[in-house]
């Protein structure tokens, strides 16, 4: 029996863009962990013999450490897709000349970077709208992987707006119509007939509750045990209803509080390095035991993905 296809992505969020999320003041200086992430993330990947999909950031892209990050992915045989310019949650705010801009920097930024122009979008806090869709249908784009379908994440959302600074309040995390949102892959219904996929941030499935790995970490810290039931938990489900998993990994979780310094109000940086490298390995090479694992411009390329949804319906929800 030929295995189902999952799919694995990173989100390249560098140090600034958190702490610019935040409200911290210091994302000006653009401070960056990418020197000791990628390579990490690249030792990880290669020791699973993993080709996955990294979403990068245009503003990154243009600096030194960006571009040679992206270089360094490239090179590994990683897709590199867009995940903005400047990494604002808000993105669903922008006029969509604006929102034109922040994909056309990204795109010339990581050809110049050595890669090949992404044809995958991801927005920053599952930032989606209409006027984003269409636009990435015109521009020849073949999925976006913006959604993340939860109840949790306008809890989320509310938990972070309350410990960030006064006035940094943002719209991470979707709004409630990704409550009921596909869990599967499927076809956007747009304005120029491409049938842009959408491929979502899988949830377990029946409970909708997270299992990208930064949510899996928070777990392992309570309980080892209770992550890795919950993990296999979640495959299970995902094997019995015909769900494709695709897995979302940071930067974070491969990385200490030391080297991500000012992000003591993220969850899990207390925890080393070190086991974080070690929890990412075993949840990577269980998602492997079930699964034939890609990256999602792979996964889109090799998947039939029949389900469409009319991109006029498209809420933020917000």
């Amino acid at each position: 029996m030929k295995p189902r296809l999952a799919s694995v992505s990173v989100d390249l969020d560098n140090l600034w863009a958190y702490l610019k999320t935040h409200g911290d003041p210091g994302w000006r200086d653009h401070p960056s962990f990418l020197p000791t992430a990628v390579p990490r993330l690249l030792e990880i990947l290669g020791e699973q013999r993993l080709t996955t999909t990294v979403f990068a950031v245009g503003a990154d892209v243009v600096r030194e450490d960006g571009a040679k990050a992206v270089a360094e992915i490239a090179a590994a045989g990683h897709e590199v897709a867009n995940h903005s310019f400047g990494h604002e949650p808000w993105l669903h705010r922008y006029s969509r000349d604006r929102l034109e801009a922040e994909l056309s920097r990204t795109e010339e930024a990581i050809v110049a970077a050595g890669a090949p122009r992404p044809s995958g979008f991801r927005g920053p806090g599952y930032s989606v709208t209409r006027d984003l869709i269409e636009l990435l249908a015109e521009r020849g784009y073949a999925y976006d992987a913006s959604t993340l379908p939860t109840w949790i994440g306008p809890l989320a959302r509310a938990y972070h707006n309350r410990t960030a600074p006064a006035g940094a309040s943002n719209e991470l995390f979707g709004g409630f119509s990704r409550v009921l949102a596909p869990v599967h892959a499927y076809r956007w219904r747009t304005c120029d007939g491409s049938g842009l996929v959408e491929l979502p941030v899988t949830t377990m499935p029946v409970l909708r509750t997270p299992i990208h790995c930064s949510y899996l970490l928070q777990l392992h810290e309570i309980s080892p045990r209770l992550a890795r039931g919950y993990f296999r938990t979640a495959l299970r489900l995902c094997l019995a209803r015909g769900v494709s998993p695709s897995l979302l990994v940071h930067p974070t979780d491969v990385l200490g509080g030391a080297e991500a310094p000012g992000m003591e109000f993220f969850p899990g940086m207390a925890a080393p390095g070190s086991r974080k490298v070690a929890w990412l390995g075993w949840v990577l090479a269980t998602l492997r035991e079930h699964f034939d694992v890609v990256g999602t411009g792979e996964y889109v390329r090799r998947a039939d993905v029949r389900r469409t949804r009319p991109v006029t319906r498209l809420d933020t929800g917000r």
